[in-house]
This record gives C-alpha cells, structure tokens and sequence, in this order.
C-alpha cells in the first residue's frame, strides 16, 4: 500500500467496497478510510485529518462525489478513526455524521478528545489535525442494535466499549462483513498473526474479550480492518483472544518484576515486534501507549 492508493474489499466475495490509505504515521497501510458505494454511499472511519483530501479524490475516482456522500460513521472517536470527520463534513454537505451515541459529545466539542491526544500521542500529534465542533444538526446518535439503512447496504450497529467506550462495531448483511474498528485487534500483513491494541485510559481487557463475543455472534465472514484492510475472518477472533490475555500478562508481569511504571514501557517500547514493519519510532511509541493502557486498566481493576 502507500499514501492515496484504492484498493477494492474482496475478502470472501465483499462487494461494493474500497478502501484507500491516508499513510497514518507514515506507515503505508496502517490508516485506512472505507468508501462504501451503496446506494446511500458512505465512509466508514476517516483518518486523522491529516490527508483528508485524499479521501476526497478516492471518492471521486470510486464515483462518488462530495455532494453525493450520505453517511460518514467513525466507529469511534479516537482521531485515528474520527478526526477528519469535521473537514469531510464541511466537503461533504448532506452528509450525515453518524457515530455511537457516547461519542456524539466529543465530535460536538472535540476538545477533551483533542487534549487526550496529544497526551497520549506524543511527537505523532504531527499526523493529526486539531479537529473543530461539527454541528449538533449534523451528527446522528446511534444506539446498539439501531441500523443505518444504506438502500442495497446497511450498518448494523453493535456496542463495542472494551477498547474504547464509545465504540461500536458495524456489521453490513450484504456483504456479511464487519467494520471492526479496533475490536479486532490490528492485522497488519508484515506480522504473522494480529496484534493488540490497549491505548489508556478506555482499555479494559473484559470489555474487550466480550467484544470478540460479539464478533464471534455476528459470525462474519470478512473482518473490514481500520488498519490494514479487508480479511477473512477464519480464526483472527480466537487468535486475538489469545493475544490479548497473552499481553495483559506480560506487562503485568514486568510490572512486577520492575516495579516501575516508565520503565516498564520503556522495555516493551525498545522490542516491539512491529518495528521492522511500522518504523522503529511509529512502532516504539504505539508500544509504549499500549502499555500505559494496560498499566491504567490493572490500577482500575485493583
């Protein structure tokens, strides 16, 4: 992949979906938008901001013009998946933002969600854009179990707060497919397997292995990936499963060895597996945010 490539979902006969790469990080692959062209075309996630006009101009090359674009759902409000939704909006005028309802809040006033970013992000915040309110008019609160009605396609909406509290995963029929926001996990094609993802300070382990129960009850055949792209589904949700506990483990086990919080990110920061795939900066400090979210969950646990 690399920056502004469309690449079409096919994993297990999806239809109707592409998929282009703003290059989040500098990473090719790792933040992707999703043009949905359904009948009421949609986007699904989009981005930091950063390349907003990239979007734009794959929409254009999908067929899909600004003023056409109906529904634009972030899975959730972290602004890897939902800070550019304030300049899509402004290009996009008819479109409608539509998002779990716990999220509707920071979206109509971004700045709690913005000065949590820069908090946790660090020097990334470089790979974003400060988003601005988008008007109340303009979002739709979506509760579990509602659905987005995209004519030959729909968004059927799942509460998914295990990651973050204002998730939701979105499943669509048609394509028996799953926007799985991070859920899922990351499946990034340079890692052999998935891998997990426990930004602070949502991250709960509980929360996230009834997530995959979710997903596991959907039983889809494709996963739609923010990160990386479409695959199917096969046995992703039981690896992550295991991952995930794997990981919860090990941090609380250094933890207990180090006794020291910082140094504890500092060792998983200086071997993070995804190095030689993401970047050795890009990789280091998703690690170390991992980790603070891990560290976070077990103080509220206790």
């Amino acid at each position: 992949m690399a920056l502004g490539e469309i690449h079409e979902a096919t994993a297990v006969g999806t239809t109707d979906l592409y998929y282009v790469d703003v290059e989040m990080y500098g990473t090719p692959g790792y933040g992707l938008v999703y043009i949905l062209d359904a009948e009421r075309p949609a986007l699904i996630d989009t981005g930091t901001g950063y390349r907003y006009e990239t979007v734009l101009e794959a929409m254009e090359t999908v067929g899909i013009a600004p003023e056409d674009l109906d529904v634009i759902a972030p899975t959730h409000v972290h602004l890897d998946h939902a800070g550019g939704a304030h300049l899509l909006a402004e290009a996009c005028p008819d479109a409608e933002v539509c998002l779990y309802e716990a999220g509707a809040q920071f979206l109509a006033d971004p700045t709690a969600i913005w000065e949590g970013t820069k908090e946790v992000i660090g020097d990334r915040i470089g790979y974003y854009v400060e988003p601005e309110p988008i008007p109340e008019e303009r979002l739709v609160e979506l509760e579990d179990g509602e659905t987005v009605d995209l004519g030959d396609h729909a968004l059927e909406v799942h509460h998914a707060p295990g990651h973050a509290f204002h998730q939701a995963v979105f499943y669509d029929p048609a394509n028996d497919g799953v926007f799985t926001g991070d859920a899922a996990g990351i499946n990034s094609p340079h890692i052999d397997g998935v891998t997990h993802t426990s930004p602070p300070p949502g991250f709960d382990l509980d929360g996230c292995l009834s997530d995959i129960e979710t997903l596991r009850d959907l039983d889809p055949a494709a996963l739609y990936y923010a990160h990386f792209g479409d695959r199917e589904t096969g046995d992703l949700l039981e690896k992550y499963e295991t991952v995930l506990t794997d990981w919860v483990e090990r941090v609380r086990a250094k933890r207990a060895e180090l006794e020291d919080d910082e140094a504890v990110a500092d060792y998983f920061a200086a071997r993070a597996d995804s190095a030689d795939a993401w970047g050795e900066a890009h990789a280091s400090e998703e690690e170390r945010m991992n980790v603070r979210g891990v560290l976070h969950a077990l103080d509220q646990r206790e």
